[in-house]
């Protein structure tokens, strides 16, 4: 059995968008699992194989990218990247979410070959985490002429994504919302492009079309690049239950104003945070830190609650068992404090002040991977392994 004691911690954030900061300064970590909260007190009588002292700064749950597009391992040749998932880590982005592999090279449209291809990326994702991040990987691009065994036979396989609706064939409301009942049956999750034009070959999509086809996520809403009208985000907002994506790779006039009115609604919990790249935008790697800070300085979200839009929001509408520190979840984490220069006092502040924090540790289910971000600028007081 193998053990990990992060100790010492200033600002313990939660991931819960309920109770976004908790009251202990200490975890204990048994096999990857996040064991007991606390204080010291719980490491009492027992030997830990590592310990880290946070030295008074800000823990948070490992953030999550909901919406990637990669090809296969950390190679993309949008942008002609390699690493590109790798530098993610380093901007504290421990799970990647495929929106759909559209990037791929002569790209197969077809049924088999949508399908072969969502098999592979999910199955290359599962077998080797690219840069360290858990990348889940295989998101099906719906074409037209898919049928209900094809999403049972997906399933088998491990798929369990439909990458954002509009990237292929089948992208009307009359042609891909037959094929989301079924991938509903079989337990998908759905994304839909929202908003103009993003690629060639790809759709402009309106809100109207993303409540006639009834996905789960809302991909984009604040544009890919393009955003779709105040009053269409608002028809969205109000008229359904969606969740609604916000991304780094998009319109930001939006994105505030997303975040102001879920936070005026009281629809916190809804929100997730993406990068939607690699795009035409580029590769960004503190994409995610971006976006926080974005909202946390502009809008009347907390920094707080920022991160809750990029950890435990995004894990529990994907189902996934990270974003939150709790007992049971699996132990990826962000240690961070505000950074050399900034007005800020702590992480939560130079947020809100606009400033990206120094990230100086992540871990991944437990084991530490990054030691120093290559990326962000040098937090003032840094975590240490003692």
């Amino acid at each position: 059995m193998s053990t990990l004691a992060i100790k010492n911690i200033g600002i313990l954030v939660s991931g819960d968008i309920k109770e976004p900061v908790l009251k202990y300064d200490t975890i204990l970590v048994e096999n990857g699992i996040i064991k007991k909260l606390g204080t010291e007190e719980i490491l009492k009588g027992i030997e830990c194989d590592k310990v880290i002292d946070a030295k008074g700064t800000t823990v948070a749950p490992g953030f999550i990218d909901s919406h990637t597009h990669p090809v296969l391992g950390d190679f993309t040749p949008r942008q002609n990247t390699l690493g590109y998932i790798s530098g993610s880590l380093h901007g504290g982005v421990t799970t990647m979410i495929s929106a759909g592999e559209c990037h791929t090279p002569g790209r197969p449209k077809d049924v088999e070959g949508t399908k072969a291809l969502a098999v592979l990326a999910h199955k290359s994702s599962e077998n080797a985490r690219p840069g360290g991040v858990k990348l889940h990987g295989g998101a099906l691009i719906l074409e037209k002429g898919l049928q209900e065994k094809d999403f049972e036979e997906l399933q088998k396989q491990g798929v369990w994504i439909v990458g954002e609706i509009g990237l292929g064939s089948a992208n009307t409301p009359e042609v891909a919302g037959p094929m989301v009942k079924w991938a509903r049956k079989y337990g998908f999750k759905v994304m839909m492009h929202t908003g103009g034009t993003s690629i060639p070959g790809s759709s402009t999509i309106t809100a109207q079309n993303v409540m006639d086809t009834d996905p789960d996520i809302i991909s984009h809403l604040n544009g890919g690049p393009t955003a779709i009208s105040v009053e269409e985000v608002n028809k969205l907002i109000n008229d359904t239950k969606y969740a609604l994506e916000l991304v780094q790779c998009g319109n930001f006039k939006i994105m505030k104003h997303v975040a102001n009115e879920a936070c005026r609604n009281g629809e916190l919990g809804r929100v997730i945070l993406g990068n939607d790249s690699p795009s035409g935008s580029g590769i960004i790697p503190l994409g995610i830190l971006r976006s926080i800070s974005y909202i946390a300085s502009e809008s009347e979200v907390s920094a707080a609650q920022a991160l809750c839009f990029a950890t435990g929001n995004t894990a529990k509408i994907f189902g996934l068992n990270v974003g939150l520190i709790e007992k049971g979840k699996e132990a990826d984490f962000v240690i961070m404090d505000t950074p050399m220069g900034s007005v800020g006092k702590d992480s939560l502040e130079a947020l809100e002040a606009g400033d990206l924090p120094g990230v100086s540790m992540v871990v991944v289910d437990g084991e530490i991977l990054v030691n120093k971000s290559r990326n962000t600028p040098p937090a003032t007081s840094k975590a240490v392994l003692i």
